[in-house]
């Protein structure tokens, strides 16, 4: 096998832990000696043992003088675990592989370095284009130091949400809602306005075909805490892992009540009688939520939109016609003019079902250099 068959094993492997590893990446590593495996292994989640431990541990005296194939450069950093690039180097292999550098500009190829200084063969960039989409949500939280934020939708061919009377369930069928329910186990928050949770009462929860270990935020914008105690939202897991995002001037019985219920509650800047969603997002990195799934309606689509917050688009479109000129459309706000239409990148478009999954990033204008200051830690606050 190649070095790219190699190191496409350990982005298989890094798969593994997808949903799973968050505020870290997914990492996969492939130990090789004399062009066989002898050691695999994958990081399952933050405080566990990063990849190359496992796959080192795996392979034992086989290490030595073996090549190191590795999705992410080996850290140095000391965080919820000890650095790797030392372990690697007294583990005795002679070479590593690693599709990624470290992005944090405090720590770029520190890993490399530090394994170079030991005599290690380093190369780094193979595969880097499939490293960078599988880690595309971290990337984001470790470039930008905001969470990733995906807009998700389900709609009729003509764009709309719900009917004339505000009856959504079910415009898609069991495939389509079942993958739905895999972008929400992939995500640590899932948002709605306020209008959505009281119309369609949702619990915002991952129902998958086995239970899922990991709770994802479940958060509500309402500006004047709408939202009652006894919403199925706050009761469907963890209360604390409710979160209703108010405004300043929300009324305080109403705040009260929530808190009593063990809702979270976060207080936003108001702009226009809506929650500031750029505020929003910089409170939720604060609690390591690196992927925002975006849940509707579409005032709150468009609300992120026009805040330049999304990333990605996530559209699941059903063989429907509803019209209606008062049926809620997956985008509302002003609207924009053509000329300043959002522009998506290359759509990758899947059969669910009778439903398509329709799929894409949205293209941003080339950024100015950053002087905002040193990213996140690559793998997570303080590493894992």
């Amino acid at each position: 096998m190649s070095d790219a068959g190699f190191l496409r094993r350990a982005l298989e492997l890094a798969e593994r832990g997808r949903g799973l590893t968050s505020p870290n990446p997914m990492v996969g590593a492939v130990v090789v000696r004399d062009g066989r495996i002898v050691g695999e292994g994958v990081h399952l989640k933050a405080g566990g043992p990063h990849a190359e431990i496992d796959a080192l541990a795996v392979a034992g005296d086989a290490a030595r003088g073996a090549t190191l194939y590795v999705t992410l450069e080996p850290c140095t950093h000391h965080g919820r675990t000890p650095p790797c690039a030392p372990v690697v180097v007294g583990a005795g292999v002679v070479r590593v592989v690693a599709a990624l550098v470290d992005p944090n500009p405090l720590v770029a190829g520190g890993g490399a370095a530090r394994l170079r200084e030991a005599g290690v063969t380093v190369e780094i960039g193979l595969l880097a284009d499939e490293a960078e989409r599988q880690n595309r949500t971290w990337l984001t939280a470790v470039r930008e130091r905001r969470p990733h934020v995906t807009l998700k939708a389900a709609a009729t061919l003509d764009g709309k949400l719900a009917d004339v009377h505000g009856t959504s369930k079910w415009i898609t069928g069991e495939p389509a809602r079942l993958h739905a329910h895999r972008l929400r186990a992939e995500s640590d928050a899932i948002v709605v306005g306020v209008t959505t949770a009281l119309r369609d009462d949702p619990a915002l929860t991952v129902r998958l075909e086995r239970p899922w270990p990991r709770e994802p935020y479940r958060v509500v914008l309402d500006t004047n805490a709408r939202l009652g105690p006894d919403a199925r939202l706050v009761h469907a897991g963890t209360p604390a892992r409710a979160i209703v995002v108010v405004g300043d001037a929300a009324p305080s019985p109403r705040v009260t009540a929530l808190e009593n219920a063990g809702v979270t509650v976060l207080r936003c800047p108001a702009q226009e009688g809506r929650v500031d969603v750029t505020a929003l997002v910089a409170r939720l990195f604060e609690l390591d939520v690196r992927a925002v799934l975006v849940e509707g309606g579409g005032e709150t689509h468009a609300a992120f939109l026009d805040a330049g917050l999304v990333d990605r688009v996530a559209l699941f479109l059903a063989p429907l016609l509803l019209g209606g000129r008062d049926a809620a459309g997956v985008l509302g706000g002003a609207g924009r003019e053509l000329k300043s239409a959002v522009r998506l990148g290359p759509v990758s478009v899947a059969r669910l079902g009778d439903d398509l999954f329709l799929e894409a990033d949205v293209v941003r204008e080339p950024a100015s250099p950053d002087t905002r200051g040193p990213g996140v830690s690559a793998r997570g606050p303080g590493g894992p």
